[in-house]
């Protein structure tokens, strides 16, 4: 057994899928690939940097997007947000969104099972430079809201932030306050994951 990675902020949420708005109505394939994720966010898992193992009592962003679609037969998905990017890129899924509201047209394409991306997240010289993604689990029935599921360094649910493998709010980021672009989170867009079976 390994130690719980020491924890800041709020307990870790997970979601039963019936809490999910229309989710009988999701591709059964899209109903393991979520069902996985909301399964490893009732193992209060914290954030940790290069782990891709929830045996490491942890995992980052692109390792939990890796552990998850392993697990469901995605054998070529790649390690990192920036090459997982790369590969929805490749397959032709993705859709970019430049809008900062959410009910722009950009997302009128959005689907349950999306991977979600993000750059400048934190601070690291990669091309391209993506470097957080989550999975979008669809609205809230409760709140009406958007939610994704992944591991997170601080995003928030319910307004509160949270550390490590949980359900977050899918909200995008505020205008950049900082001169540094490399330390302003931007969304950048989202995608099916390339070789989902909808039907």
């Amino acid at each position: 057994m390994h130690p719980t990675p020491e924890r800041k902020g709020a307990p870790n949420v997970s979601l039963s899928p019936d809490e999910i708005a229309g989710y009988d109505t999701y591709p059964p394939k899209v109903h393991q690939i979520i069902e996985a994720g909301l399964e490893l966010t009732k193992q209060n898992l914290g954030y940790s940097y290069g782990s891709a193992e929830p045996t490491d009592g942890g995992m980052d962003c692109s390792g939990f997007i890796y552990y998850v679609l392993r697990q469901n037969g995605f054998f070529d998905v790649p390690r990192d947000s920036s090459q997982q990017y790369v590969w929805v890129r490749k397959a032709g899924n993705f859709n970019a969104v430049l809008s900062r509201h959410e009910d722009s047209f950009e997302f009128d394409a959005l689907k349950p099972g999306d991977l979600l991306f993000w750059r400048g997240t934190y601070s690291i010289d990669r091309d391209p430079p993506v470097t957080h993604t989550m999975i979008y689990l669809g609205r809230e029935k409760r709140t009406k809201k958007r939610v994704m599921v992944g591991a997170s360094d601080g995003r928030t649910y319910d307004g509160k932030q949270r550390f490590g493998v949980s359900v977050f709010d899918f909200k995008l980021p505020p205008p950049p306050t900082s001169a540094d672009a490399k330390l302003s989170p931007v969304f950048v867009g989202y995608g099916r994951i390339p070789g989902l079976i909808e039907d």
